[in-house]
């Protein structure tokens, strides 16, 4: 596993950094991925992977590319690491029934409103999607939302 520092542009008081990933498994099977850093937002850019990745393996690169450009900004040079945007800062979430209860009372909200309820949870609890789908399913299974809908 590599992450490297491609490039960076600055533009008045702000930067847009570019960072190489590289993941080597001893079977052969790897991945490259760019990423962009910039305005506080961490963005994928590109992969390339061999063998091709499901969803959720994509969804978990995500996950596992931010957490790497976060370290790799945090050591890098300058104030702030990354051109001072830092990480974004996940809001503080209680954990078991309190945490939850709250999921729950997202959830019912955004469906309430007429909003997409798995994003409502993602952007309170600042979790990833697959994160946030493990949450409502702990408040499924402690009873708070209605069971899912049987597929057909």
């Amino acid at each position: 596993m590599s992450v490297r520092s491609a490039w960076e542009v600055r533009e008045s008081e702000g930067a847009t950094r570019w960072f190489e990933f590289r993941l080597a498994f001893a079977d052969g099977a790897r991945v490259d991925a760019l990423a962009v850093v910039g305005g506080g937002c961490v963005c994928v850019e590109e992969v390339r992977a061999q063998p091709a990745l499901s969803l959720d393996d994509l969804a978990v690169l995500a996950d596992w590319i931010e957490e790497s450009v976060a370290e790799a900004c945090d050591a890098g040079p300058g104030p702030g690491g990354c051109g001072g945007q830092g990480r974004r800062v996940r809001p503080v979430w209680p954990r078991g029934a309190e945490g939850r209860r709250l999921v729950a009372q997202e959830y019912r909200a955004a469906q309430r409103d007429g909003a997409d309820p798995v994003l409502a949870v993602m952007g309170a609890t600042g979790h990833s999607r697959r994160t946030s789908l493990r949450l409502i399913g702990q408040a499924r299974d402690a009873g708070l939302l209605s069971p899912r809908r049987a597929q057909r």
